[in-house]
């Protein structure tokens, strides 16, 4: 059976850093002891507004780290040179909005659509595998698959949000199965991030043919309590397939 991987997004390390305007503590460590604990890939979000990870922590993880680096952009010309020019092994195609705390929704597929398409083709020629983040939707999935990306990644906020809130979320859960198993039937690889804890990736898990989450926000501030180490061993237990 295949096993999921986990994506460690370490943005959260550079906003305490950024809080003091100081050198620590150091996304770059962060990484590394992601990469050491179990991690399969590290997740970085370089913002427009650069409010966490800035592009020397961009170059020097790029450059440190033996897993793949997966950077969530937005699709920008700013940012498809940077990404061109730093050659990170996964990009994620994000949307963002100056204003929002942190991403509020899946991307507006058919917002640029010919700029999207040329971006990912070009990175794609650049050696980076690509996704999209998306909401669970079939239509959004079918362009995804016009587009030419890898992957998608569902925006799992909704039904994350309804399980902290002990309310149901039959109806939300079934909607991200379609969506999986629509995505898996066209050959498009499916991974599922955003606001995930123990409890929903422990709801998540049991959807056939999702290959990977990203974890941040939650894992983080678990490894202020617990210790990095022990924050990603234990996302690696839940997900472990039995």
């Amino acid at each position: 059976m295949q096993k999921i991987r986990l994506g460690v997004n370490i943005d959260h390390v550079a906003t305490v850093r950024n809080a003091r305007g100081e050198s620590y503590p150091s996304p770059l460590r962060a990484a590394l002891l992601s990469e050491k604990y179990g991690a399969d890939s590290v997740t970085i979000h370089l913002r427009e507004d650069r409010r966490h990870i800035n592009e020397l922590d961009l170059k020097l993880i790029r450059s440190k780290l033996k897993i793949p680096l997966n950077l969530e952009i937005a699709s920008t010309k700013e940012m498809l040179k940077i990404s061109l020019r730093q050659k990170p092994s996964f990009v994620c195609i994000v949307p963002e909005k100056r204003k929002e705390i942190t991403t509020e929704g899946g991307l507006n597929l058919n917002h640029k659509k010919k700029f999207l398409k040329k971006m990912i083709n070009s990175l794609k020629k650049n050696g980076s595998r690509i996704s999209l983040f998306i909401e669970p939707n079939i239509k959004a999935i079918k362009i995804c698959k016009e587009l030419n990306s890898d992957c998608v990644e569902i925006h799992t906020g909704k039904i994350c949000n309804l399980i902290n809130k002990r309310k149901p979320y039959k109806h939300e859960i079934n909607r991200i199965k379609n969506a999986v198993n629509y995505a898996h039937s066209l050959g498009l690889e499916v991974h599922a991030g955003h606001g995930l804890t123990y409890e929903s990736a422990k709801v998540l898990k049991k959807i056939k043919n999702i290959s990977e989450f990203n974890i941040g926000h939650f894992l983080i501030g678990e490894s202020i309590f617990i210790g990095l180490s022990k924050s990603i061993k234990q996302f690696k237990k839940i997900i472990k397939k039995k």
